[in-house]
Parts: C-alpha cells; sequence; structure tokens
C-alpha cells in the first residue's frame, strides 16, 4: 500500500505521451501495456500483494500503482520547485480529465476502467497528489511534527490503501480502517528502513517531537545521522509504527478475510521487515533489511493466501 522511495527504475512519461493519436483515444492495451511495465520495471515490494489477485484486480493495480509512481517521480526528480508544482497541477487536471471520461495520458487511460468497476474515490488520487507536493515542497522531508508526518503518510500511503482496498473486494468500513492503519504502518517502516538514502538526498522524516524528545537540536540529515542519540529516537518511531500494525490487525478481523488476502500479505511483509530493522539495530543504517523469498512463500503458506 505503500510506494516510496528506494527504487531505482527509470521514471515513466508523465503527461503527453509519445503517440500519433489523441491521447484520450488511446487503445486500453497500449494504456495496459504501459502500467504492467512501469509496474514490473520498479521492483516495488509494494507488488508482491498483487501477484495473487485475479487478472483484472491485479490490473486495476497495476494501473493505481503506475500513478503513484509518476506523481512520485515528479517529487523525486531534482525539477526546480516551480516546475514540479506545475507538473502535479497537470496530474490534478488529468485527475479531473479521468472522472469526466476523457483522460490525456496512458496511466489515465488504464485507470478509467477500475474507477468504474470498484467506485474509486476522486478524493483519494487528488490525497495522492497533495502528499507528493508535501514532499516537492519538502514540508514533510525537514523534521516534521508528528502531526504533519501522520497527515503525509495518510496522503501518500493510506490513500493508496483505500484504492486498494476497494480493488480487493472490500469496501466496508473495517477495510477503510486497515487502510488507515496498514497505510501508516507500511509508511512508517519505509521511513525506518530508509533513514540512510533518505538523508543522503537531503531528506529526513524522523518527526521533531522525537528528536527533541532525545536532545536531537540539528535538523541537518547528515548531523542527525551522526547523533548518538539517533538510535532512541528511531526505535521510538518504531513503537509507533508497531502500534499501527496492531490497529490494522484489529481490523483485519472484521475484514472479508479472501478479498484482503493481498493486504494480509502485505502487513506480514512489513511487520518483518520492521522486526528485522529493530534486530539489526539502529547503527549500522546502511545494512538492508529485506524479506527473502522464502520468507514470503512462508508467510503465503502461513496465512494460507494461496
Amino acid at each position: 500500500m505503500a510506494p516510496r522511495n528506494g527504487t531505482t527504475e527509470t521514471p515513466a512519461p508523465v503527461i503527453e505521451p509519445d503517440t500519433g493519436e489523441k491521447p484520450s483515444m488511446l487503445a486500453i492495451d497500449d494504456a495496459m501495456a504501459h502500467v504492467r511495465r512501469v509496474s514490473r520495471e520498479s521492483g516495488s515490494s509494494f507488488l508482491a500483494g498483487i501477484r495473487i489477485l485475479p487478472r483484472e484486480r491485479r490490473d486495476a493495480m497495476f494501473a493505481i500503482y503506475a500513478f503513484c509512481r509518476e506523481v512520485d517521480d515528479i517529487a523525486d526528480d531534482p525539477y526546480p520547485l516551480a516546475e514540479k508544482q506545475r507538473m502535479l497541477t497537470d496530474w490534478r487536471g488529468e485527475i479531473d480529465r479521468i472522472f469526466a471520461g476523457s483522460p490525456e495520458t496512458l496511466t489515465g487511460r488504464a485507470l478509467l476502467g477500475p474507477i468504474a468497476a470498484y467506485g474509486l474515490a476522486r478524493r483519494d488520487f487528488l490525497d495522492l497528489i497533495d502528499g507528493m507536493e508535501m514532499d516537492a515542497e519538502e514540508t514533510a522531508t525537514k523534521g516534521p511534527s508528528l502531526e504533519v508526518l501522520d497527515l503525509y503518510c495518510d496522503r501518500v500511503a493510506s490513500a493508496v490503501g483505500r484504492l486498494s482496498v476497494r480493488v480487493f473486494g472490500d469496501d466496508g468500513p473495517a477495510a477503510q480502517d486497515l487502510a488507515h492503519a496498514l497505510g501508516r504502518a507500511l509508511q512508517l517502516t519505509n521511513i525506518l528502513r530508509d533513514i540512510q538514502e533518505d538523508a543522503e538526498r537531503d531528506r529526513l522524516y524522523l518527526p521533531d517531537d522525537l528528536l527533541r524528545k532525545h536532545g536531537i537540536e540539528t535538523r541537518r540529515p547528515s548531523e542527525v545521522m551522526a547523533h548518538p542519540a539517533l538510535p532512541a529516537a528511531c526505535e521510538d518511531l518504531a513503537d509507533i509504527a508497531a502500534l499501527r500494525y496492531e490497529e490494522a490487525q484489529r481490523a483485519l478481523e472484521k475484514c472479508s478475510r479472501r478479498a484482503i488476502r493481498p493486504a494480509v500479505l502485505m502487513m506480514h511483509i512489513y511487520a518483518r521487515v520492521l522486526d528485522g530493522l529493530r534486530a539489526r539495530g539502529w547503527a549500522r543504517l546502511d545494512e538492508r533489511v529485506r524479506v527473502s523469498m522464502a520468507g514470503k512463500l512462508w508467510i503465503l503458506l502461513r496465512y494460507g493466501l494461496i
């Protein structure tokens, strides 16, 4: 539910695909080939849960993921701020066109069917764009408050979760609660996993509240990385992430177990990543923590997901 950072794929085209025909008239086959390629080239662990879906729902998730990637690439690329804001505004316009039935991008064309079939909400797409704007404007990347960080997680992760659970086949209140909690849990796990990588890009998502609690006054990412109290702040954020996983588990118990299988898989994969990070400790941030293919297969078997 939480695509963010940590991937090295070549950015997919965002606006005005290179074609000889009017984009809104593009064939669905071209659109689906595009979103499948964007998704598969990403190598993101977000896609692990998608593979167990029936093809129609899997393709819907490819379309959602491609949208996420393309707006995320805008925030991540080294464009001037004004250019990033313009491109994100273009995407807001494209969301309006999609919901009016006349998209101008390949990804927009691929989203038409899923929006109609699963009742996807315009607000969730716009929330994700707003989250990417927070990245572009550095609202969330310089030691945000816990309140701002929670809003950021809602926009860039829980919004994706709200879209996803509808595609999975459960649009009830418990599924929305699951999206709320699990999106935050996954995003906080991403932040803890990528602390050093983000610092190398001059980003600091660790919240100001926890840094101050442990006497870390600087907000320069390189200096925070070198501070002896950093492990204590990370452990506090890991505690918050663990609470979100517990909330997600409680919501999950009220959901359609079969429909929500991809979320179960993602929850257990990312929870194992969080456990691995805590076991590794916070002094060796360059030591990556991953769940092996064997580990993912064990989760599939253990929780009856295949």
